[in-house]
């Protein structure tokens, strides 16, 4: 069987890069989505991609990006997280609103989307599609000063589990990736790994998602944490 869509919202450089072209590599086609598409002109021309500008909290936006997408879809990724910093006694709460609605109600958005198309399709290597999503240890961990990312991440774990629980005998692989650390990206000087491993590799990163798409029906993880080697726990 063909090789099917490869969806990834959050779109940009990074391990969206990384994922895009590894995806790309095995076949898949890809769709990507942002807000700023014309960040991702080298990565569609690198992979042929088809970007599509969209507000991933938009309930509207979401609905019609997949349902312009024609034939399987094979993995649905959503990697968009916003946080307001600061004490939270002087939190602004709408910004708050606007980061739990980026960061949780947009990954509703998706799986909501993404389930309906894979329910309706038949199963190929044993499943009907899979859907992650890009976790952090906030979403473990509360930290100080940082409340409204522990909200929006802990309500992104629940979800995914839930969804777990009720789509896994359904064919439909969810999952939740705890990405327990800073992830290396070239194209941001704060980002770049000085050859410590300190910093998680946006390749070796992508490489774990590949591994839950390829993972048999018997042993599907729900949820996983990724963090460097030379991390204390």
């Amino acid at each position: 069987m063909a090789l099917g869509t490869a969806v990834i919202i959050g779109a940009g450089s990074g391990l969206s890069a990384s994922l895009a072209r590894k995806l790309a590599a095995r076949g898949h086609a890809l769709v990507l989505g942002a807000r700023n598409i014309s960040k991702l002109d080298d990565l569609v021309a690198e992979t042929g991609a088809r970007a599509v500008a969209l507000d991933g909290s938009d309930p509207a936006e979401m609905e019609a990006l997949f349902a312009d997408i024609t034939g399987r879809i094979d993995v649905a990724i959503y990697n968009p997280s916003a946080r307001s910093r600061g004490p939270v006694a002087t939190l602004d709460p709408e910004e708050v609103r606007r980061a739990m609605e980026i960061t949780a109600f947009g990954a509703f958005l998706l799986g909501r989307a993404a389930a309906g198309r894979m329910l309706e399709q038949d199963p190929a290597n044993g499943a009907r599609g899979t859907i992650l999503f890009t976790g952090a240890s906030a979403g473990v961990k509360g930290f100080p000063q940082s409340a409204s990312f522990a909200m929006g991440k802990f309500a992104q774990r629940g979800l995914a589990e839930s969804m777990a629980r009720e789509l896994h005998p359904q064919g439909v692989h969810v999952a939740w990736v705890n990405i327990d650390g800073g992830i290396s990206n070239t194209a941001r000087a704060e980002r770049t790994d000085d050859g410590s491993d300190k910093m998680l590799d946006p390749d070796a990163i992508a490489d774990a998602y590949l591994g839950l798409m390829d993972q048999h029906r018997s042993t599907w993880s729900n949820e996983i944490a990724l963090r460097p080697w030379v991390e204390r726990f």
